[in-house]
């Protein structure tokens, strides 16, 4: 498992994993089982024994679903006893979840916790046990997710978190062969055996497991009724190397460029609750700019694709410190209506559909302040219902931040003549194919030139749209130092459009190359990681002449000074004087110095006929 994937397992909200199973119950006692949570257990190969007696809880991992890293922790609210042929139970709570049990059983049946006794609780929770076969040696059917005794059991574990109740805590560092994990060494007792995080507001739908005599080995099969999500990043450059279309945690724009992204989550299981709020949370750096206009949100099953109405969530910016919130208030009723073939006689849904979630943002002019590491980070998290008691209201938790990146590079050139002297008012322009028709437009800033990229004139990256009011060329300044920020991997063209007085310009243009080396893991990015070697790794440019000097032509490509922390290529340009001809690629040099010479030997013959002429001859 990569790292990326193992975060997020340590980051799944909490999640209660029980079931209720019945049978006749021998006694109990689990003062031992508390344990504080300093002392948390680890599970070498997969099984932990903890020593109290023969039973044993089974905790079966969903197929694709890895159990490593997760973490449970076990209440045991009654022990038990049972009469010697079997017929009859006697329960007994422990003390330590006592006032847990009499708290919320006495809200229940509205009457102070303190007057509620170990038999009335027991009563109680029996009653809301509608398949129960209290002493019988079969095995008990499950309760539904609507049913009260859900509910009550919801409840319960609220109030063991909120009074911060200490159970056996068992961290998951390896599973067995098959991927389940097993608790050994179990006493027969009433369970709650609940998945935990450290993510703050998370919560569990939780139920109660039983083991006994009858049912020893109890099995328990965890429910993913939280989701996750992941989020991805297009790079548009070298698709089939990367796989997956260009979607990955990696890439590199140009300023003015539109920046795609994704989230990939899938419906939860929502039965239990009446309403499912489903909410993302999306944190961006402020060179990115969101576009709202460009949310797209689709549901699919691998039949049938809805997409959602935009009527049917809200777009909310610059809330809660982050760059905007996208809600849906109720995903259960959409998926319900959407989705009804799932649906049985008890009105539970097969979920567990699809979610695709796309935007578009642009990356803009902050980006010319930070070229190359660390990179713009951009980050979402889930907020979701927890608790079906809230009916999707209120009681919420949330997934960890996933985060992607992206780079931008900057040019630094430098026009001299060959004796390093820095030539004024030379003009470029950049273009991003080799017969100089697609211009780069760049807008003149204090610190130099910004891309200008189409998708921000009207038009697709490197085609169509309208030049800009703001377009300009590049004017060298009395240092003859200029930089363009914002550039994108790949192939651009510097063509000097007008030479400096006294130099011939350069006829073909200067071809620059930009290849910066990521990591091979591009799918498991690490926010902050950007600003290490470990992302961008490294930074290589060359740049391609053409030159025209003493009459031949010669190429050669020149490999650039580089820095990948400031994202950076140094690239020289040089006119050169006297009886050195410029840098051109041209033979029209030679025509024209020929040209030259003739008109120079003709001036001179005026030149003498005109002496002549006053010196009277």
């Amino acid at each position: 498992m990569n790292k990326k994937n193992v975060m997020k397992y340590l980051g799944i909200p909490a999640l209660a994993t029980g079931m209720l199973l019945s049978g006749a119950l021998p006694a109990l006692t689990i003062t031992s089982l508390v344990i504080h949570a300093a002392q948390e257990i680890t599970t070498p190969g997969g099984i932990v024994d903890l020593k109290q007696g023969g039973a044993a809880i089974t905790i079966e991992a969903n197929d694709g679903q890895s159990l490593v890293g997760k973490r449970f922790r076990l209440y045991q609210l009654f022990s038990v006893k049972n009469a010697a042929h079997l017929e009859s139970v006697n329960y007994t709570w422990t003390p330590a979840y006592k006032d847990v049990l009499q708290k919320v059983i006495g809200k229940r049946l509205n009457k102070p916790a303190k007057d509620v006794t170990e038999y009335e609780a027991v009563d109680y929770i029996q009653s809301l046990n509608h398949h129960k076969v209290e002493g019988a040696a079969t095995e008990q059917k499950l309760e539904g997710r609507y049913s009260e005794f859900r509910y009550f059991i919801e409840e319960v574990t609220t109030e063991l978190r909120a009074q911060k109740k200490q159970g056996t805590d068992i961290h998951i560092t390896e599973t067995m062969d098959n991927g389940n994990i097993r608790f050994d060494g179990l006493e027969f007792g009433y369970y709650i055996t609940d998945e935990i995080s450290d993510n703050a507001g998370t919560h569990s739908a939780s139920s109660l497991c039983m083991v006994n005599t009858a049912n020893p080995n109890a099995s328990v099969q965890i429910k993913s009724d939280y989701p996750s999500i992941t989020k991805k990043i297009l790079e548009d450059d070298h698709k089939e190397e990367i796989g997956s279309g260009g979607w990955n945690d990696i890439a590199d724009y140009e300023i003015g460029q539109t920046v795609p992204y994704r989230y990939d989550t899938a419906v939860p299981d929502m039965n239990g609750y009446h309403s499912y709020y489903f909410a993302f949370h999306d944190k961006m750096d402020k060179a990115l700019t969101f576009d709202p206009d460009t949310v797209k949100i689709q549901i699919m099953d691998g039949k049938k694709t809805y997409d959602v109405d935009p009527s049917e969530y809200n777009i909310l910016e610059n809330v809660g410190g982050t760059t905007f919130k996208i809600e849906i208030e109720d995903l259960k009723k959409i998926v319900d209506r959407e989705f009804p073939e799932g649906m049985n006689k008890d009105k539970k849904n097969v979920y567990g559909q699809k979610i695709v979630l796309r935007y578009d943002a642009k990356l803009n002019d902050e980006a010319a302040k930070d070229t190359g590491r660390p990179g713009f980070e951009n980050s979402v998290k889930l907020e979701f219902s927890n608790d079906p008691d809230a009916d999707g209201v209120g009681k919420t938790g949330e997934t960890p931040w996933d985060t992607v990146v992206c780079f931008t590079y900057k040019l630094n050139v430098s026009k001299v003549n060959d004796h390093d002297a820095p030539l004024k008012d030379a003009r470029f322009r950049l273009y991003s194919d080799a017969d100089c028709t697609k211009e780069v437009y760049l807008k003149r800033t204090p610190d130099g030139y910004n891309v200008i990229n189409r998708d921000a004139a009207g038009g697709n990256d490197h085609d169509g749209g309208t030049q800009p009011n703001e377009a300009v060329e590049i004017v060298t300044p009395l240092d003859g130092n200029f930089t363009i920020y914002g550039l994108d991997q790949g192939v651009y063209y510097l063509s000097e459009v007008e030479a400096p007085n006294g130099y011939r310009r350069l006829l073909d243009p200067i071809v620059l190359t930009v290849r910066p080396t990521y990591t091979n893991d591009r799918n498991s990015y690490v926010a902050g990681e950007g600003a290490t070697d470990k992302i961008l790794q490294k930074l290589e440019a060359t740049a391609h002449f053409k030159e025209f000097y003493d009459g031949a032509t010669s190429e050669k490509d020149n490999k650039l000074e580089t820095d990948a922390t400031q994202g950076s290529m140094n690239l020289t340009v040089v006119n050169k004087v006297g009886s050195k001809l410029p840098v051109t690629g041209s033979q029209l040099t030679i025509v024209m110095v020929a040209l030259g010479a003739g008109l120079m030997i003709a001036g001179y013959g005026i030149h003498r006929k005109r002496s002549h002429v006053d010196d009277g001859k």
